[in-house]
């Protein structure tokens, strides 16, 4: 089985998984709450990820990184109380999606199949997607030297649904996908590319410069693997109102200078050019 079959049919078990999972839930299933219902209840409740470095992350048992800290000033901008579930990347889009959650305050990159049963917030960085190899390996200087390697991604991920475009840069160079695998988080899969397990880890130009930083000695980054993408908050699709009221947060952090400040202090480097609408 090539690289990309084995890809397709785990992605196809995981969306069959998904949806008999929600048939499963029937009509007891959540509905997402209107921004008036949110302010007539008196609090939302936003989805964070546990260990997403820079975006989210615990440290020393404390939430912390760019998503976070915008959080701190949402409290202050919105007229009710905001609940923070902290959970891993696996079960946010989905609970999103049902209402469980009315947000998820997390780096989601803007895809068309998300964009089906999601709406987006403006976007929030520069989210290319790279890959990373360990820096003892002379075997990869380029997207060619990807043909055939061992490859590791997040399960759900953009990165997982942006494979084919890889695909399409390594058949110019008459080269193949390789053996795809998944993984629940990405400190995961960072450990098996460590380890030699894999050959190569995708993920988004942000956290593989993080990555490379805290490891200079063990991580190299490599090129982009894909075309542009963004990175934003997401909401039901259809809760307009809730949408509005975030984009009116984002656009005051970005006029008055925090929003840059943020990006500069976890990213590296700000983005004073992105849309204020993305179509992938």
């Amino acid at each position: 089985m090539t690289g990309f079959m084995h890809l397709a049919r785990r992605s196809l078990l995981a969306a069959l998984a998904l949806t008999a999972a929600g048939a499963a839930l029937g009509t007891h299933a959540a509905r997402a709450a209107t921004l008036e219902e949110i302010k007539a209840r008196g609090y939302m409740v936003v989805a964070t990820e546990d260990d997403y470095k820079p975006f989210e992350f615990l440290e020393d048992g404390k939430p912390t990184g760019f998503d976070n800290e915008l959080l701190v000033e949402l409290r202050k901008f919105v007229p009710f109380e905001i609940r923070q579930e902290i959970i891993p990347w696996s079960g946010i889009l989905a609970g999103v999606a049902s209402g469980k959650y009315d947000m998820a305050l997390t780096a989601v990159i803007i895809t068309k199949p998300r964009m089906a049963s999601l709406a987006f917030t403006t976007p929030i960085a520069d989210a290319t997607h790279y890959y990373v190899t360990r820096k003892d390996d002379t075997s990869i200087k380029e997207i060619k030297d990807l043909s055939g390697k061992k490859v590791g991604v997040q399960t759900g991920s953009a990165q997982l649904e942006k494979l084919p475009e890889l695909q399409a840069m390594l058949d110019k160079t008459g080269g193949k996908l390789g053996e795809v695998t998944q993984y629940g988080s990405y400190p995961e899969a960072y450990q098996d590319l460590a380890l030699g397990r894999i050959d190569y880890v995708i993920n988004t130009i942000i956290n593989l410069r993080s990555l490379v930083k805290d490891k200079p000695d063990v991580f190299a980054l490599g090129q982009p693997v894909s075309g542009r993408t963004v990175p934003a908050w997401a909401i039901k699709k259809g809760n307009d109102g809730l949408v509005e009221l975030m984009n009116a947060f984002l656009a005051e952090q970005k006029k008055n200078g925090n929003l840059a400040k943020l990006q500069e202090k976890w990213f590296g480097q700000s983005f004073p050019d992105l849309p204020v609408h993305f179509e992938p």
